[in-house]
C-alpha cells in the first residue's frame, strides 16, 4: 500500500514508465530551477528515448558539459552539446561557444566541430585544439570553409603528412599546392641537409687522415685550411661528430706541437754542437799554447812533461766524450792531429832521453865528452825544444870543449838579464812553478858566468821572494795535505758507498793531492796517502774487472756500429732519402752513446774512426739534401710559371696541389735552404690559393647577383596577373630574361626558384589561354545576332518558304573565317544537307566545346568523344595546340553548320551556351 501511495502521488518525470517520463520532460519549464533539475535528472536517465526528450529542452551548453563531467558521457548528451555549439540548435552566443570549445579536449568532438561549426572562428578555435595530424589531414582534405582547410594544412608537417595531401586534397587546389611545395621544399632540405652532413663526414674524415698522418711542410697549413672548411659547413655537427672533430684537432696539434718540438730540440742540438765545437776549438788551443810555452822556455823539467801528459790525458777523455756527442770538424780535427803530432814527438824524445839518462850521467861524471856527444846524438831531441836539465849540463859540458867567444859570452849576459826581469814577472803573478824552475836555471848561469858583470844581488833579493812564496804555498798545503790524508782515510774505511760512488771520490781525491804539487810535502804524509789509496784500489778491482769487461763489450758493439755504418757508406742508394739518412745518422748516434764507455787505449782511435763514418755520413746527407733543395728550386720555378700562367684559377690551384705532394715527397733539404725554399714556395702557393679564393668569391657574387635578379624576376611576375592575351610579349619578355640569368647556381635555393618560376610561368600561360578563349567568346557575342538571323532563316526554309541569304551589315566586321562561315550557312539552306548529319555536326560542335571547357560528357557521346580527340591529336602533331584557335574554328563550324531546326536548336542550345560561359571564367589570380 505505501509504494501504491508513493507511485500515485510521485511527479510523473520519476514514474516507472520511460514513456511517461519522456512525456513529463515535454512538460517541464527549463527556466525554473526545480524543473530545470528534473530535466537534467532526466538528461541522464537510463533510457535513451528519454535522455533524448530531456536533452532537446535543456539549451545551456555550460550545463551539459556539467553533467558530462558528473555522470558521463552518452551518445544523447554528445549530439545535444555538438548541436548547441556548432549552431544549429539554441541560440548561444559566438563568443560564448568559443569559449566553450577552446576548454574542451575530446578529439572526436573537437573534430566534428570544426567540420560542423556555423561559422569560421568557431571552426578555427576548434581546429586549434586539435594536434592530431590525422585530423589535420581530414580538415585540409573535408572541411567546407577554405580558411579551415587552409590552417589544418598548414599544421601538417611531416613529409608522409604533406604527401597524404598532395594526393588527397582534390577539393582544394590551393592546399594541394601549398602541401605539394612544402613537401618539396621538406625533401629539398632532407636532401641538402643530407649532402651537408656527407659533405661533414667527408671533411671529418680528410681531418682525421691527416691527424693520422705524419708531418710535412704542408701539415699546419692544410689542417687550417680543413678547420676553416668545417666552420663554414651550415649545418650544426651532432655530439659524435662534434666529438670526433675535436678529438681529430687534438691530434694534428700534438703532430704540430711534437714537430716545434723537434725543431726546438734540433735548434738545440745545433746550439750543443756549436758549444762542443768551440769547446774542443779552446782544448786544441790549450794544447797548442802549452806545447808552445814548452818550445819557449829555457829547460824542460820532469814537472813539465808530467804537466803536458796530464793535460793531454784529460783533453783527449774531454775530446773523445765531445766526439761521441757531435761530429768534428775538419779543420779543427787537422789541428788536433798536428798538436797530438807534436805531444808525440816530445813524449818519443823524452822517452829517448830517459833510456840515456843513465848513460848521459856516467859520460858526464867519466869525462867522455866524445861517448857524451853520441848520447846527445841518440837523443834526437826536438830542435825547437828547450833541454831538460840534464841534456843542458851535456850542452854545456860540450859547449866549454869549444873555445868561448865574446859574443857568445855578450848573448849570454843579454839573456841573462832577460831571464831575471821575466823571474820577476812570475813572482808578481805568483806563479811558483815556473819562478821555481827559473830561479833554478839563474843560478846555474850565474855559477858559469863572471860575477862582475851579472847582477847577483837583484838574483838573491828574487831568490828570497821565491822562498817566500814557498812557505806561504807550505804554509797553505800542509793543513790540506792533512785533511785530504784523513779524508782518504776515511774512504778507505767506509764500506756503505758503492763502487761508482767510491771511484768517483778516490779520483777528486787524487786529483786535488796531485794538484798541491810539491808544496809542503813530506814522505810520511805521501806514504799514509799512497797506502789508503792502495787499500781502495784493491777494493775495487772486482769492480775494475767488470767494468773492463763491460767497455770491451761496448767497444765490440761499437766496432760493429762502424762496420754496418760503413757497408751503407761503401754502396750509398743514388735515391736516398735524406730524411732516412738522417734518422739513420740519429739512432747512430744514440746506439754510439749507449755503447759507452770503452776502454782508454782504443777509445781514441774508435772514436776517430766513428767520427770519419760520421763525417762521410753526413757528407752523404749533405748531398742528398742538396740534391732534394735542387729539386725544390726547379719546383719553385714551376709554381711560379703556374702563377703566371693563363689557366683558370681553380686548376692553378689543383696544379699547385700536385705540386705540394711532389714537394712533400722529395723530403728536406739542408736546414737554413729549407726554410727560406719553403718560404718562397709557400708564399706562390698562397698566391694560387688566393687567386683562386678570389675568383669564387667573384663567381660567388655573381651568382649571388644571378638569384637576387632571379627572385626579383619572379616576385614581380608573381605580382603580375594578365589581363589581356596581348600581354603574352611581356610573359616571352619575361622568359627571355630568366633564360639570360642561366645557369643558376646549384644549390637549394636556385631549386626553389626554379620550381616557383615554373609553376608562375604554367599558371600565367593558363591565364593568357584562358583569357584568349574568353575573348574569342567575347567576339562571338558580338556576332551572335548573326547566329540568330541565321536561324531564324533556316527555320523559314524548313517551314518550305523560300530560302533566303542572310545578310551582315552591322558592326563587327566579320573575320574571312567567319564570312566564309556565313557564306556556307547561306549556301546550306539552297542545299540543305541531311538532317542527321546537321544533327551530328552540332554534337560534334556539342562535345568538342565541351571538351574544350573541361566539361563532362554523357554516355552516350563517348565514341563521339574518343574521335574528336584523335582528331585533336592528329591536327596537333608537330605543333603546340591552340585552344583560342582551336575554339574559333569550332565557332566557324557552328556558324556553317546548318539548317538547324528549332527544336533541335532548343535541344543543344543550352549546353553549347554553358560551355561559352564556362570558357569565360578565369582562374584565380
Amino acid at each position: 500500500m505505501p509504494g501504491l501511495i508513493r507511485r500515485l502521488f510521485a511527479p510523473r518525470w520519476r514514474h516507472p514508465d520511460p514513456d511517461i517520463r519522456r512525456q513529463a520532460s515535454l512538460r517541464l519549464d527549463p527556466e525554473r530551477d526545480d524543473q530545470r533539475q528534473a530535466l537534467e535528472q532526466l538528461a541522464v536517465d537510463a533510457d535513451g528515448g528519454v535522455r533524448r526528450a530531456a536533452l532537446e529542452r535543456v539549451d545551456d551548453p555550460e550545463r551539459l558539459m556539467a553533467l558530462r563531467a558528473e555522470h558521463g558521457e552518452s551518445k544523447e548528451l554528445r549530439e545535444r552539446l555538438l548541436m548547441l555549439l556548432t549552431g544549429r540548435a539554441g541560440h548561444q552566443d559566438l563568443g560564448r561557444r568559443i569559449a566553450l570549445t577552446e576548454s574542451l579536449d575530446d578529439p572526436t568532438m573537437l573534430e566534428r566541430l570544426a567540420l560542423e561549426g556555423d561559422n569560421q572562428q568557431l571552426r578555427l578555435a576548434a581546429l586549434a585544439r586539435l594536434d592530431s595530424e590525422e585530423a589535420l589531414i581530414r580538415q585540409a582534405c573535408e572541411n567546407g570553409i577554405a580558411a579551415v582547410r587552409h590552417a589544418a594544412a598548414e599544421r601538417v608537417t611531416s613529409e608522409a603528412g604533406l604527401a597524404r595531401l598532395v594526393n588527397e586534397a582534390r577539393r582544394d587546389r590551393r592546399v594541394m599546392r601549398r602541401a605539394r611545395e612544402r613537401l618539396n621544399q621538406l625533401r629539398a632540405d632532407a636532401a641538402s641537409l643530407a649532402a651537408a652532413r656527407e659533405r661533414r663526414q667527408t671533411l671529418l674524415a680528410k681531418l682525421e687522415a691527416h691527424a693520422a698522418g705524419a708531418w710535412e711542410p704542408l701539415y699546419a697549413g692544410r689542417f687550417r685550411h680543413l678547420m676553416r672548411e668545417w666552420a663554414q659547413l651550415e649545418d650544426i655537427p651532432d655530439a659524435e661528430q662534434e666529438r670526433r672533430y675535436q678529438d681529430a684537432c687534438l691530434r694534428c696539434r700534438k703532430v704540430i706541437s711534437d714537430h716545434e718540438a723537434h725543431e726546438h730540440a734540433q735548434d738545440a742540438a745545433e746550439r750543443q754542437r756549436e758549444d762542443a765545437d768551440q769547446a774542443r776549438e779552446s782544448l786544441v788551443e790549450a794544447l797548442e799554447e802549452s806545447l808552445d810555452a814548452l818550445r819557449h822556455g829555457e829547460r824542460l823539467a820532469d814537472q813539465d812533461i808530467a804537466s803536458l801528459r796530464s793535460q793531454k790525458q784529460l783533453m783527449a777523455n774531454r775530446w773523445q766524450a765531445l766526439s761521441e756527442k757531435h761530429l768534428t770538424d775538419d779543420a779543427l780535427r787537422q789541428r788536433y792531429d798536428a798538436a797530438l803530432a807534436s805531444y808525440d814527438r816530445i813524449v818519443q824524445a823524452r822517452v829517448r832521453l830517459d833510456e840515456r839518462a843513465d848513460d848521459i850521467l856516467q859520460a858526464l861524471t867519466d869525462g867522455d865528452d866524445e861517448r857524451l856527444a853520441a848520447l846527445v846524438d841518440a837523443c834526437g831531441w826536438p830542435d825547437e825544444l828547450p833541454p831538460s836539465p840534464l841534456l843542458q849540463r851535456a850542452h854545456d859540458r860540450l859547449e866549454r870543449q869549444e873555445t868561448p867567444t865574446d859574443d857568445n859570452l855578450e848573448a849570454r849576459l843579454t839573456h841573462f838579464h832577460d831571464d831575471l826581469e821575466r823571474l820577476e814577472r812570475l813572482l808578481e803573478s805568483g806563479s811558483f812553478k815556473g819562478a821555481s824552475r827559473l830561479h833554478q836555471r839563474l843560478r846555474q848561469q850565474a855559477d858559469e858566468l863572471p860575477g862582475k858583470r851579472i847582477d847577483t844581488a837583484r838574483l838573491k833579493r828574487l831568490g828570497a821572494r821565491l822562498a817566500e812564496l814557498r812557505d806561504w804555498r807550505g804554509f797553505v798545503a800542509g793543513p790540506k795535505r792533512d785533511q785530504l790524508c784523513q779524508d782518504i782515510a776515511a774512504l778507505a774505511d767506509d764500506r756503505t758507498l758503492s763502487d761508482t760512488e767510491l771511484d768517483r771520490r778516490h779520483r777528486r781525491l787524487i786529483k786535488e793531492w796531485k794538484d798541491l804539487g810539491d808544496a809542503a810535502a813530506n814522505r810520511e804524509q805521501a806514504r799514509q796517502f799512497r797506502a789508503a789509496s792502495d787499500r781502495i784500489h784493491e777494493r775495487l778491482g772486482p769492480w775494475r774487472q767488470q767494468q773492463q769487461a763491460q767497455r770491451q763489450r761496448n767497444l765490440e758493439a761499437r766496432e760493429a756500429l762502424c762496420e754496418q755504418l760503413e757497408t751503407l757508406l761503401d754502396q750509398p742508394s743514388s735515391h736516398a732519402d735524406p730524411d732516412a739518412l738522417r734518422e739513420i745518422r740519429d739512432r747512430a748516434r744514440k746506439q754510439w752513446r749507449q755503447h759507452s764507455p770503452v776502454p782508454r787505449d782504443q777509445a781514441e782511435a774508435i772514436g776517430r774512426r766513428f767520427g770519419r763514418i760520421r763525417h762521410a755520413l753526413q757528407a752523404l746527407i749533405e748531398q742528398r739534401a742538396g740534391e732534394v733543395a735542387e729539386a725544390k728550386r726547379q719546383l719553385i720555378d714551376e709554381a711560379r710559371q703556374l702563377r703566371d700562367s693563363e689557366q683558370a684559377p681553380a686548376q692553378r690551384a689543383e696544379n699547385a696541389k700536385a705540386l705540394q705532394k711532389r714537394w712533400r715527397a722529395l723530403g728536406r733539404a739542408p736546414r737554413q735552404e729549407e726554410k727560406a725554399l719553403w718560404h718562397d714556395f709557400r708564399h706562390i702557393c698562397d698566391e694560387i690559393f688566393a687567386s683562386r679564393d678570389a675568383a669564387r668569391q667573384q663567381h660567388d657574387k655573381s651568382n649571388k647577383t644571378k638569384l637576387e635578379a632571379m627572385q626579383a624576376l619572379i616576385d614581380r611576375l608573381d605580382a603580375w596577373h594578365p589581363s589581356s592575351s596581348d600581354d603574352t610579349s611581356r610573359l616571352d619578355d619575361a622568359i627571355n630574361e630568366a633564360l639570360a640569368l642561366e645557369p643558376l647556381p646549384h644549390g637549394r635555393r636556385s631549386e626553389g626558384m626554379r620550381k616557383r618560376w615554373s609553376g608562375i610561368i604554367r599558371a600565367r600561360r593558363e591565364r593568357l589561354a584562358r583569357l584568349a578563349l574568353a575573348e574569342e567568346v567575347h567576339r562571338w557575342h558580338r556576332v551572335r545576332p548573326l547566329l540568330d538571323a541565321h536561324l531564324q532563316a533556316d527555320a523559314a526554309s524548313l517551314q518550305g518558304e523560300t530560302p533566303e541569304d542572310v545578310q551582315h551589315t552591322g558592326e563587327p566586321a566579320l573575320s574571312s573565317d567567319l564570312q566564309r562561315a556565313h557564306a556556307r550557312r547561306n549556301e546550306a539552306r539552297h542545299f540543305p544537307p541531311d538532317q542527321s548529319d546537321v544533327e551530328e555536326r552540332l554534337a560534334r560542335i556539342r562535345i568538342h566545346l565541351a571538351l574544350l571547357a573541361g566539361g563532362r560528357v554523357a554516355q552516350r557521346d563517348e565514341p563521339l568523344r574518343l574521335a574528336i580527340q584523335v582528331e585533336r591529336l592528329n591536327e596537333n602533331l608537330g605543333r603546340e595546340p591552340s585552344q583560342a584557335e582551336e575554339l574559333r574554328s569550332v565557332l566557324c563550324e557552328l556558324l556553317a553548320t546548318g539548317p538547324i531546326p528549332p527544336a533541335l536548336w532548343e535541344r543543344e542550345v543550352g549546353e553549347l551556351d554553358r560551355s561559352l560561359e564556362s570558357l569565360t571564367q578565369l582562374p584565380p589570380p
